[in-house]
């Protein structure tokens, strides 16, 4: 009797375990694949990919300090706020203001809805590309094709 391995055994077979015991973060491929049709440059998407690190749970948005951010990517605090205001002004994330009890105004927190927002009116084109390159596949292929 075969049993197929999970994805979690393969992830370690292919990380190690002490890898993804230290965390990971789901990006979408198709944030990678569209990058230059969102008009993201490499830093704006590394920024971007850093706060999908932050953003465990759906209704839990990541709240790191730009000097986290910052650190993180070799950024300074003035270029993270530029990139992170390029990103808002393509409605891809929205900074809201955090409040802690006794400490007042804090991190902000970023609303990443407008992204996958983004993602999701991409995906019906990307999936219509992916079909018609499986289709031409069949019919003797291609290699021109590319996603």
């Amino acid at each position: 009797m075969v049993i197929e391995k999970t994805k979690t055994q393969k992830s370690q077979e292919k990380w190690s375990r002490e890898i993804l015991d230290e965390g990971f973060c789901i990006v979408p491929s198709i944030l990678l694949r569209a990058q230059k049709r969102i008009g993201l440059n490499p830093s704006q998407l590394i920024l971007l990919i850093q706060l999908l690190d932050y953003w465990w749970e759906v209704d839990n948005k990541p709240f790191p300090s730009k000097k986290d951010l910052g650190n993180r990517v070799g950024l300074g605090a003035r270029q993270v706020q530029r990139y992170l205001t390029d990103l808002e002004n393509a409605g891809l994330i929205k900074r809201e203001a955090r409040v802690v009890a006794g400490k007042g105004r804090t991190t902000n927190k970023y609303d990443l809805s407008g992204l996958v927002k983004k993602l999701n009116e991409l995906a019906p084109e990307f999936k219509q590309v992916k079909e018609l390159k499986k289709a031409v596949e069949r019919q003797g292929g291609d290699d021109r094709l590319r996603l």
